[in-house]
């Protein structure tokens, strides 16, 4: 089994197990786009956005899977959502990513009606970089790193309080229950990492 059907073998395995698990069928999702499975990546990024409505990016991967299929209508549909969830977020990246390939599919961007200027200032609060961070405006930063290292400092400067919570006390304990890790072994704290800096949008 190559490395890519064996990562896809356990995050099927994770959401099979845990079907509320958002992250689970993302990457999933992911892992099966890179696998040429646009179908099959189709079904994980809707679910993922069952769990999950506000996480932005998702519509742009799940309408690239409409256009590998062939089905415009459904990726113009992905694509009208997502762009305004992302503006509406302040999610640039995948918000103008979304109006590129709305251009390109030959449909309108969505108007954005304009809004108070809340977006830019010191006011505004602490924007955690993570997809599918549900906190918005409202994130918190992290009173201080949470490990003594360059990760921890990477966290602290892009990741809200709630994301590292959810990983820390949740998503963790699955990750090492499912997959049996040994974090006093090499690999075990390998893995535990990698999976860490994927929950966190690191590895995105």
């Amino acid at each position: 089994m190559s490395q890519l059907q064996d990562r896809i073998a356990q995050f099927r395995k994770m959401a099979t197990d845990d079907p509320d698990n958002e992250l689970g069928h993302f990457r999933l999702g992911q892992l099966l786009a890179d696998d040429g499975q646009p179908a099959e990546a189709a079904k994980s990024f809707a679910r993922t956005l069952e769990l999950s409505p506000q996480f932005s990016k998702v519509y742009q991967l799940l309408a690239e899977c409409h256009v590998k299929l062939n089905d415009n209508e459904k990726a113009v549909e992905a694509l009208t959502t997502g762009y305004k969830i992302a503006d509406e977020r302040g999610d640039k990246m995948p918000r103008d990513a979304m109006a590129k390939m709305l251009t390109e599919l030959g449909a309108p961007i969505p108007k954005i009606e304009a809004a108070a200027a809340v977006d830019e200032g010191p006011d505004t609060g602490f924007r955690c970089e993570r997809p599918g961070c549900a906190a918005g405006r409202r994130a918190r930063q992290l009173p201080k790193p949470p490990v003594p290292d360059a990760i921890g400092q990477e966290i602290y400067a892009k990741i809200c309080a709630d994301c590292w919570t959810g990983w820390f006390k949740d998503y963790s304990i699955k990750v090492i229950n499912e997959l049996r890790l040994d974090l006093s072994s090499e690999f075990g704290q390998a893995e535990y990492d990698k999976y860490m800096r994927e929950y966190l949008g690191f590895e995105a």
